[in-house]
């Protein structure tokens, strides 16, 4: 018999309800409880932005579009909230599914995302579980179409800057900062982002300013994170001379706490103070551009030829 395959799509997780923060940030601090200064910080954040992310549903949208492009059962799990792999795989195998093709929506951490997935299907399985073959891609952030997504978002923003601007104005690519020691170990993240920067940078053209490559959001709990920040790359840009940024962060496939807050509120308050004007490019969320790019991902384990 034909297995029966359906998309798992897999995201970072983030809370509905904001007293759920103590015990989600519990589980990103793999059960080591937050301290209550840190709960009321991130809480201040997400009241910043209106009180809530949208991540998930934006997320649940890229999963149904997907679902209805390849027809196929579709469903979505977060690595560190509800609904956790294990339940969604729960639901796909009451449906009868025997085949999970992963479609990690954090683009250059995809192998940890698959790897999660393929965790809870071993768990079901010691517990008497029929078994599951999960299936899904590595880093995919240079795809093509990926590329070509990001690049028309940072057309967009550059577009309306007065020619006048442009000569003193700085593209900066962000991405999520790790653990330094998480690189020194040989994760190929921050090669992968920048790669990614420069294929996007490469795929504007000539229309294409100044531009860095920095690492935003780093850790509250201490301890060495990958850079250059934003902050300290706006205050040597101000001494530069810089006086316009444009944040395209390509680390980011939607709209989060990441992007409306560190960079709207917090990194737009470190450009202005210093005298610079600030704009980014609009996140890909569930656009047709970035369903058409995770679909190029997933095409070849749809159909069964990509390698587990």
């Amino acid at each position: 018999m034909a297995a029966k395959t359906a998309i798992l799509t897999i995201g970072h997780g983030t809370v509905d309800d904001l007293d759920d923060l103590p015990a989600f940030l519990a589980m990103i601090r793999r059960g080591h409880p937050a301290p209550p200064a840190l709960v009321a910080e991130v809480r201040r954040r997400y009241e910043a932005i209106g009180g809530s992310s949208p991540l998930t549903e934006i997320c649940r949208e890229v999963t149904r579009k997907l679902g209805e492009l390849f027809a196929l059962p579709a469903a979505y799990a977060a690595r560190l909230w509800t609904p956790l792999p294990e339940v969604a795989l729960a639901d796909l195998a009451a449906d009868g599914v025997d085949r999970v093709v992963v479609l990690p929506l954090a683009q250059h951490s995809a192998p940890i995302y698959v790897e999660a997935v393929r965790r809870a299907a071993r768990a079901r399985s010691d517990a008497g579980a029929a078994p599951m073959d999960v299936v899904g891609p590595g880093n995919w952030g240079r795809e093509p179409k990926l590329t070509q997504a990001f690049a028309a978002s940072l057309h967009g923003a550059l577009t309306p800057l007065p020619e006048s601007v442009r000569p003193a104005t700085c593209v900066l690519f962000t991405a999520h900062s790790l653990p330094v020691a998480v690189i020194r170990g040989g994760d190929p993240y921050e090669h992968e982002v920048r790669a990614s920067a420069g294929a996007v940078a490469t795929a504007l053209g000539a229309g294409m300013p100044r531009s860095e490559v920095v690492f935003q959001s780093q850790g509250m709990g201490g301890g060495e994170w990958l850079g250059p920040d934003v902050a300290t790359t706006i205050e040597r840009l101000a001494s530069e001379g810089v006086k316009h940024v444009v944040f395209a962060p390509i680390g980011f496939l939607a709209d989060h706490v990441e992007v409306l807050y560190d960079l709207d509120i917090e990194a737009r308050g470190w450009a202005e103070a210093r005298g610079m004007s600030y704009s980014r490019t609009a996140s890909l969320n569930a656009s047709d551009a970035l369903v058409a790019a995770v679909a190029a991902v997933a095409a070849p384990f749809i159909a069964g030829g990509a390698p587990a």
